[in-house]
């Protein structure tokens, strides 16, 4: 007998902090697809390819940035954390140079520190990038 299984998507986002640039801004797309929106630049882990792998390569294709991974920050997966389907995020913290691009899923390329956070934030990346700014202000991850 045949089970199907349904499981959630891997994907991974990178939060890019712009080391070349006082404050050390934090990038983000606006959505060529829907939803639309801002997003944390990122994407779904192709088969065959590590968590590490899929957020350099996301990042070279939505910003054209080459980043350094710093660390894997947090996992979050909540089932509606997406609309589109129930995704597993493996949130990385990176470091990048050089000026962003918009390409691939991109529409558009925005460059901000904390308080410049556009309100139309897709998925979950509001609950991320405030869990983010906790970390970098108070030395506090989540832990749930």
């Amino acid at each position: 007998m045949s089970q199907s299984h349904r499981n959630p998507a891997p994907t991974v986002d990178i939060i890019i902090e712009l080391s070349d640039r006082p404050g050390r801004p934090i990038v983000l797309i606006e959505r060529r697809n829907p939803p639309h929106g801002w997003a944390i630049p990122g994407g779904f882990i192709d088969y065959g390819e590590s968590a590490e792998t899929a957020a350099r390569r996301e990042a070279a294709e939505e910003v054209s940035l080459e980043v350094q991974l710093v660390k894997q920050f947090h996992v979050y997966s909540e089932p509606d954390r997406d609309p589109r389907q129930h995704t597993l995020a493996i949130v990385f913290i990176a470091t990048a140079k050089g000026q962003p691009e918009a390409a691939d899923d991109a529409k558009n390329i925005g460059i901000f520190q904390p308080w410049e956070i556009p309100n139309n934030l897709c998925f979950d990346h509001d609950r991320v990038l405030q869990d983010y700014w906790r970390y970098r202000h108070h030395g506090f991850r989540p832990h749930y």
